[in-house]
C-alpha cells in the first residue's frame, strides 16, 4: 500500500508546506490570523492549531498510545501566541520527520488501536491506513488555510509535490 520512503517524502512535504503557510501568515496581524473566515474551524490560526494538535494525537496512536487524549488536549485556541505557535509547529514537524526517518516498510504492517475522547470504545485500524490519514488530514486542512491566506491577501508558496525542494 505505502512504503517507508513514501512516509519520509510526505514528512518532508509536510514541513515544507507548513513553513510556506507560516511564512505567509507572518504577514498578517494577530486579528487577521484569528478572523472568522467561514472555514470549518473558522480562522487561519484555529485551523493551524487543529493541525498541530491532530498531528500529535495521530503520532501518539501510531507509537502505540491507546489513550493519547489523556495527556494531549486538542485546542483550537492554544497556542494563541504566534511566536509560540511557530516554535511548536517547527518542533512537531521535526518530530514527524524523525518518526518517518526511523520507519521500515515492515513497521507499516499490523493494526493501530486507540480509545478516542471518552475512551469507552476501542477503535482498531490498519497501521498503513492511519499513516495515510496523518498525511491526508494535513493536506486537507492546509488547503483550507491556503485559501484563507490567499483571500486575506498573502501568497503562500507552491503546493505541488513536484516542486518540493
Amino acid at each position: 500500500m505505502i512504503s517507508a520512503a513514501y512516509c519520509r517524502l510526505m514528512a518532508r512535504y509536510n514541513t515544507w508546506q507548513n513553513t510556506s503557510l507560516v511564512t505567509a501568515a507572518d504577514g498578517l496581524t494577530h486579528q487577521d490570523r484569528w478572523k472568522d473566515r467561514g472555514a470549518f474551524f473558522r480562522s487561519i490560526a484555529a485551523t493551524l492549531n487543529h493541525l498541530y494538535w491532530a498531528d500529535a494525537l495521530i503520532l501518539q496512536r501510531l507509537k502505540g498510545n491507546e489513550h493519547p487524549e489523556d495527556h494531549i488536549e486538542h485546542s483550537l485556541t492554544s497556542p494563541s501566541d504566534w511566536d509560540e505557535f511557530k516554535t511548536l509547529r517547527s518542533r512537531r514537524d521535526e518530530e514527524i520527520e524523525a518518526w518517518a526517518a526511523r520507519l521500515l516498510d515492515a513497521d507499516l504492517a499490523g493494526m493501530v488501536a486507540w480509545r478516542p475522547g471518552e475512551g469507552s470504545t476501542r477503535v482498531e485500524k490498519p497501521r498503513a491506513l492511519c499513516v495515510m490519514q496523518l498525511f491526508n488530514h494535513q493536506t486537507h486542512h492546509r488547503g483550507q488555510i491556503h485559501a484563507m491566506l490567499t483571500a486575506a491577501g498573502t501568497l503562500p508558496g507552491p503546493t505541488d509535490l513536484e516542486m518540493l525542494p
